[in-house]
């Protein structure tokens, strides 16, 4: 279970750690949508790396769940890249 404030987002992980994100984007990927996430506990002068995250809605809250599916999972990071191709070309 996640919480949202604004674009940070606050998940635990397996070890009971608090992690917090701040939301970059959200993409549809064969009407499923994912989050895609930076880490904002990261070292300094560390490359952020975009974390991905299945994004489902429960009401009027989002609940954001890891992406278990190897298959799943090489699909969103390989829409993601393309968009990021997309921009670069643009530039």
């Amino acid at each position: 279970m996640a919480k949202e404030n604004d674009q940070l987002i606050e998940t635990v992980d397996e070890n009971g750690n608090v992690i917090t994100f701040e939301l970059f984007d959200i993409v549809e990927v064969d009407g499923q949508e994912y989050a895609l996430l930076l880490p904002q506990d990261s070292e300094a002068g560390e490359d952020d790396e975009i974390v991905l995250m299945r994004l489902t809605k429960d009401g009027e809250e989002y609940i954001f769940e890891t992406i278990d599916d190897d298959a799943e999972f090489e699909k969103v990071a390989s829409y993601v890249e393309s968009l990021e191709d997309e921009i670069d070309d643009e530039e």
